[in-house]
């Protein structure tokens, strides 16, 4: 009965182990977009004032 038990218990904390990286996996996702836009954005508006002088 022991071992079974320990065994659910190492597949439970596979399972959060695994939803705490997903979930650090979207964030991460997130952020770069993020920055990727910014970037572009900040990147096109420095070519605009630069073609402007």
């Amino acid at each position: 009965m022991e071992n079974m038990t320990s065994d659910n218990t190492i597949w439970y904390v596979l399972a959060v182990l695994g939803l705490i990286y997903l979930i650090i996996l979207f964030r991460n996702r997130k952020a770069t977009k993020r920055r990727k836009s910014r970037k572009f954005m900040e990147g096109k508006r420095q070519r605009d004032k630069n073609n402007e002088h």
